[in-house]
């Protein structure tokens, strides 16, 4: 039940043992990754926020049909240097998305678009609406891609503090937002991103990877390591989300981030959950600059994306595991065995010094630094953790994520495809007419293109993120180890050359 492939059953032609993709998708991402903030110390401040332009968010009263932070039963506190998520933490993440399709159950029926029948709503509509917003896609050099915004952007998340409603019986914690474009800035607590993480799912879902937010939490929410914590990883999703060129440019996200004053907030609140073009109606709103696709070449793209998808997510849990050992044997025995060397070699020299021999003192001076170097040894191997394998973890955590999304999304191309398949029977028994059919078949070529479009973005990140977090693990790893050559030459050097 916790791993979203195994939910997730298309049939023959969505197997995913045949093979992994080969295609070369390399290409510099459109916008740099944005910057991780260290987080204030100053939990507990109750003031008004650092930014002049600050807007407070929206009132205490406005909150009281939002569920708490602290209300999931089925969410329970992570292990932050060890990365251990317990059985209880796997069954919260279900709920919080880490399963699309446990996840996209829950919330989807309450949205217009959803209630009604699934794939047929897009692919037999006798005519779609016209929508406001119009998504193109174009032909670059690497395939179909969504059209980028001429300037990019990246949100701050910092500055958390302290709040509280109903006299103080309720505290929450507040996230200060700034836009780099704009230089304004918003508060909004957790359950205000989870809205927009909602929001977001149900526009987008069946089209774009949304990856879930960190889970909630049932104590400790208020202490310093937990909302450090949260706060990176909250900075980090922002950062994907203002880094998606059709998110990042959607009225909602734009509205999230941009929002003046408690009406406008509540207005643009109410706009976003009335929206209709949401779920499978996504795809009305996509304009391909490109000729139709023939069945054979939708389906073959399909496989495709299904098969990498799928070998990536099997790769990314296995370094996720392997780091998790690591990390626990860096943090517990590993630094053990150094201290006891160290003790070992102290213990020894102060056996010598009894021996009352006056030509040893430098000798026994010597191994005595030298178990100090052991123990120093044994602080640098269990710090080391936290400045190389933590943003290599993370990093492999938020793909996880992201290919969480991506069975949902396969299963819905699938299921158009299936549709176009049986349209002969359809035209034969004039439940459908020709028309109808090429209407069908045009659709789902703007699926494809839209998955293709996705797909380029999705590898093009991809490329840029691990290049970097690689490169940052091996720069640092490779710095820990001279350090502690260094640190034994220094030992070495204390021995008396015989």
């Amino acid at each position: 039940a916790n791993d979203p492939w195994s939910s997730w059953n298309v049939g023959k032609s969505g197997n995913w043992d045949n093979g992994t993709a080969v295609d070369s998708w390399a290409t510099k991402p459109e916008s740099a990754a944005g910057q991780r903030n260290s987080a204030s110390n100053n939990w507990e401040a109750a003031g008004a926020f650092g930014h002049p332009q600050a807007y407070q968010g929206p009132a205490a009263a406005d909150d009281d049909d939002w569920d708490d932070d602290w209300d999931d039963p089925k969410s329970a506190s992570p292990s932050y240097l060890g990365y251990k998520e317990s059985e209880a933490s796997e069954a919260g993440g279900v709920q919080r998305g880490n399963s699309r399709a446990a996840a996209m159950k829950l919330p989807l029926n309450k949205f217009p678009g959803f209630a009604k029948p699934g794939m047929e709503q897009y692919l037999l509509a006798k005519q779609l609406a016209k929508p406001k917003e119009k998504i193109p896609i174009i032909i670059g050099d690497y395939g179909p891609m969504w059209v980028y915004p001429t300037s990019t952007f990246d949100c701050v998340v910092a500055d958390p503090k302290k709040g509280s409603k109903m006299y103080g019986l309720k505290s929450y914690i507040e996230y200060q937002l700034t836009c780099t474009n704009t230089n304004r800035s918003v508060n909004h607590r957790y359950k205000h991103f989870d809205w927009l993480y909602e929001r977001l799912l149900v526009k987008f879902g069946l089209a774009i990877p949304i990856p879930s937010l960190p889970d909630k939490q049932v104590t400790g929410r208020f202490e310093e390591e937990f909302i450090k914590m949260r706060m990176e990883r909250l900075q980090a999703w922002m950062t994907r989300m203002c880094r998606h060129p059709v998110v990042s440019e959607s009225e909602v996200f734009q509205q999230f981030l941009n929002f003046r004053d408690e009406k406008e907030w509540k207005t643009g609140k109410r706009k976003a959950e009335k929206d209709e073009t949401v779920g499978v109606l996504i795809f009305s709103t996509m304009e391909p600059e490109a000729p139709d696709l023939d069945m054979v070449e939708i389906e073959q793209k399909c496989d495709a994306v299904g098969r990498f998808t799928k070998a990536m997510d099997d790769g990314v849990k296995e370094l996720l595991t392997v780091g998790q050992e690591h990390w626990k044997r860096c943090t517990g025995p590993l630094p053990k065995e150094y201290q006891k060397i160290g003790k070992a070699l102290q213990t020894l020299a102060l056996v010598f010094s009894t021996s009352g021999y006056q030509g040893e003192s430098d000798l026994n001076g010597a191994i005595t630094e030298a178990g100090k170097t052991y123990e120093e040894i044994a602080s640098l191997v269990a710090d080391q953790p936290k400045k190389d394998l933590h943003f290599l973890m993370e990093t492999n955590h938020e793909y996880k994520g992201f290919l969480g999304c991506f069975p949902d999304i396969i299963a819905a191309h699938k299921g158009a495809i299936e549709r176009v398949k049986e349209s002969d029977k359809l035209v034969a028994t004039s439940k459908i007419t020709p028309q109808d059919k090429q209407n069908m078949v045009k659709r789902v070529s703007t699926m494809a293109y839209a998955l293709q479009a996705e797909m380029n973005h999705f590898h093009s990140n991809r490329i840029y993120d691990y290049n970097s977090v690689i490169r940052l693990y091996l720069e640092q790893q490779a710095q820990f180890y001279e350090t502690i050559a260094q640190k034994l030459r220094q030992a070495l050097s204390r021995f008396p050359v015989m």
